[in-house]
């Protein structure tokens, strides 16, 4: 049995008496060099620093431990707020795992910020603030590291958000805790680093968070679903929290994007041959906030092998290519959703074939926009579209 113990920045203190208890019994004691040196000298205690990288070399330290009980593992604050704790669940399973939370690091922030946890945002991932900016949001950012105040101020700054409060709440709960504040545009330089990033959101406007971002929000080249076609796809697509995408064909991955920005468990594979696209759709993915996107270059069907099962796939163009809608449908799992676009006749007589054999909903989507006519206004079509939807039995 492995036991999780959450310790505050002010370490022993932070400690409950039977806490105190159980991490001084310990053969081993793990921890980050900070944790490790938070605790008083323990004879005959082992301590053992994370190894590096973490997930590669985690296991077989575990495995040499087996027999060294009784074993501690160290945490900031609640080991189950983006911290080991969740990691050692992952690895050793619920019944080999006993997690002792201290006072988290979010809730001494809100208390420092006075705000209710109902009115806050937390955000574990840095690069994902963008997708979270609305004037008026609070937003709890954990940080990875010193410089991430100043990597995330430039964000908001280059999106109409620099006069958002900025509070930088470094080494909370212990001697030394410290406060700075300013607006986003404002700050320079780095930051302790341990810290929480407070900000009330001001600016904007922001992005929306139903499916039709602005086809100017992507770099691209041509090759992207417009956002009429998007938000149609997207919604027979359902994103559902905990669902994986892929996204066949993603070109500059806005549908895979926009997958993502649907909840903030949602995941997503972009599948595309050209490594220049997909490189452009990495690049939008963290531009909109979204930057756990996987993207895979390859041709597809061939590229699919071994991917995790998808809960949905788009496939935005090469539904002619032979096996590749039957290896997209075989993937599916049970209750999955498949979406095609198509504007060639060959292309819509493969649709309207599957659409023979296995149901769904087949469309033709025209879209016009109104554009200058000589000295008038006319409507300009775009290429008619034909979108196949079917949910796997």
């Amino acid at each position: 049995m492995l036991h999780v113990v959450g310790i505050g920045a002010d370490g022993w203190a932070s400690l409950a008496e039977p806490t105190r208890d159980l991490v001084g019994s310990a053969q081993v004691v793990l921890g980050a060099p900070r944790q490790l040196g938070l605790l008083p000298d323990i004879d005959g205690q082992r301590r053992v620093v994370w190894p590096s990288p973490l997930r590669d070399r985690l296991p077989g330290l575990l495995a040499e431990l087996t027999d060294q009980a009784p074993v501690v593992a160290l945490a900031s604050g609640d080991p189950l707020v983006a911290g080991i704790g969740t990691t050692l669940l992952d690895l050793l399973g619920r019944e080999s795992v006993i997690v002792v939370p201290a006072v988290s690091s979010v809730a001494i922030a809100r208390a420092r910020m006075g705000w209710p946890a109902e009115t806050v945002e937390v955000v574990r991932d840095p690069g994902a603030v963008v997708r979270h900016l609305a004037r008026g949001r609070r937003l709890l950012v954990l940080s990875r590291d010193r410089h991430t105040p100043a990597r995330v101020a430039l964000a908001l700054t280059e999106r109409g958000f620099g006069a958002s409060r900025f509070t930088v709440l470094a080494n909370l709960g212990a001697d030394d805790e410290s406060v700075r504040q300013c607006d986003a545009a404002d700050w320079t330089g780095d930051a302790p680093a341990l810290h929480v990033l407070a900000i009330a959101c001001a600016g904007g406007p922001a992005h929306g968070l139903l499916a039709g971002l602005p086809d100017d929000a992507f770099e691209h080249d041509g090759q992207l679903t417009k956002r009429d076609l998007r938000a149609a796809a997207l919604a027979r697509l359902a994103p559902q929290p905990g669902n994986l995408l892929w996204d066949v064909g993603a070109g500059a991955g806005s549908v895979a994007i926009e997958w993502l920005r649907a909840h903030t468990t949602c995941r997503a594979v972009a599948v595309e041959r050209d490594a220049a696209r997909a490189a452009r759709a990495a690049r939008n993915a963290g531009r909109l906030g979204v930057p756990g996107l996987d993207v895979v270059t390859g041709a597809a069907p061939d590229a699919l092998a071994g991917l995790p099962v998808p809960d949905a796939v788009f496939v935005g163009g090469g539904a002619t290519i032979p096996g590749l809608l039957d290896t997209c449908w075989s993937a599916l799992s049970a209750g999955g959703r498949l979406v095609v676009h198509g504007v060639t006749l060959e292309t819509e007589a493969v649709l309207a074939g599957v659409h023979r054999e296995r149901g769904g909903e087949l469309t033709r989507i025209s879209v016009e926009h109104a554009a200058p006519l000589g000295g008038l206004t006319g409507w300009t079509p775009a290429r008619t579209v034909t979108q196949l939807a079917v949910t796997k039995p």
